[in-house]
């Protein structure tokens, strides 16, 4: 998918949060989270290397799992 397209997309789905009432802390928590489960299953629950992929460090996704109450799972 090309960037001007994921753009568009992010567009729409930014358009619809906002007309179903979700505010940006609800907003940012559900996609921190999402991208947290997706990068440790890329990963293969290898912590380490699904921090580099999100650009942190392993001990903020671990804590980072533990505040959203997330179960790392292997792909």
């Amino acid at each position: 998918m090309s960037a001007h397209a994921l753009r568009d997309l992010l567009d729409r789905l930014v358009t619809e949060m906002i007309k179903g009432g979700i505010t940006l802390d609800e907003g940012r928590h559900a996609l921190e989270a999402r991208l947290i489960e997706r990068a440790v299953a890329n990963a293969g629950g290898h912590l380490g290397q699904a921090a580099d992929q999100l650009g942190i460090h392993r001990n903020t996704l671990a804590r980072k799992i533990a505040e959203y109450h997330l179960r790392p799972t292997k792909r």
